[in-house]
């Protein structure tokens, strides 16, 4: 088994969309990506900051996406 170094990002984020989101007829409905940070505070900003209705968005739009705190290892 590989072990972790000091390296390796241990906080991250997996991002998927729902099933009935539009998106999915264009990436597939078993579309995921995975975001890694070295701290839990960068991951956690970067949710909130993904999460956020951004300034290009239309006014009203939100986002669908479904963003999850994941981590590696049994501390995180």
């Amino acid at each position: 088994m590989k072990q972790k170094d000091e390296t390796t990002p241990l906080f991250g984020i997996l991002v998927s969309a729902p099933a009935n989101d539009p998106f999915t007829d264009l990436v597939g409905k078993d579309w995921s990506t995975t975001h890694w940070f070295r701290t839990e505070q960068e991951r956690d900003r970067a949710i909130k900051d993904m999460q956020r209705e951004h300034e290009y968005s239309r006014r009203g739009d939100k986002p669908t996406l479904i963003f999850a705190a994941i981590g590696r290892g049994a501390n995180t």
